[in-house]
């Protein structure tokens, strides 16, 4: 399979929105709502500029990723620009490495952008390939004050997130309470 990774056109908004569905659905609770926080999320404009990719295998959209904005607030109210990331590949297409392409073209993107970390939610024995630690790790605790095992962050040149500690806030957009 040759799969193409480029950035998404606002004519293929439908059609990622079905992919995220597909690829969520029934994973974390019954159906998915991760579809329509992607759509809030290109609503609010919240994600970041060459940082919403589409897999493309020649036919269709087979998977996608977008990294919004979010920021690393510490104890006197200073943040840090961070991203944020959703990945999600249509089910037929898992086990390809067509996630770890977008994921990696992601990161080479960020990195060029000069942002500092990625922080996600996501499953540790998969992101941990790419670098993710447990966020705990850069003294990063979710929005809550909270550690989790799937809360993990990942240093876009070393020792940029040394510095860097406090709570990791998604933009608003990301929010999974749909309206």
């Amino acid at each position: 399979m040759n799969v193409l990774i480029r950035t998404a056109k606002p004519e293929d908004y439908d059609q990622t929105e079905a992919v995220v569905r597909a690829a969520f659905w029934d994973v974390y609770r019954p159906g998915a709502i991760e579809h329509l926080v992607l759509h809030k999320l290109r609503e609010a404009d919240a994600i970041v500029d060459g940082l919403d990719l589409v897999a493309w295998d020649g036919e269709m959209i087979v998977g996608v990723l977008v990294c919004p904005d979010g920021n690393v607030q510490n104890a006197c109210g200073q943040r840090t620009p961070a991203l944020s990331m959703m990945v999600g590949v249509l089910p037929a297409y898992h086990r390809q490495g067509i996630g770890t392409l977008l994921i990696q073209r992601a990161i080479e993107v960020a990195k060029a952008r000069k942002y500092r970390g990625i922080v996600i939610f996501g499953d540790p024995g998969y992101y941990t390939r790419f670098g993710f630690k447990n966020a705990i790790e850069y003294g990063i605790h979710t929005s809550e004050g909270e550690n989790l095992d799937p809360f993990m962050a990942l240093e876009l040149s070393p020792g940029s997130l040394s510095a860097v500690h406090g709570r990791f806030f998604e933009h608003p957009a990301f929010s999974p309470e749909v309206e």
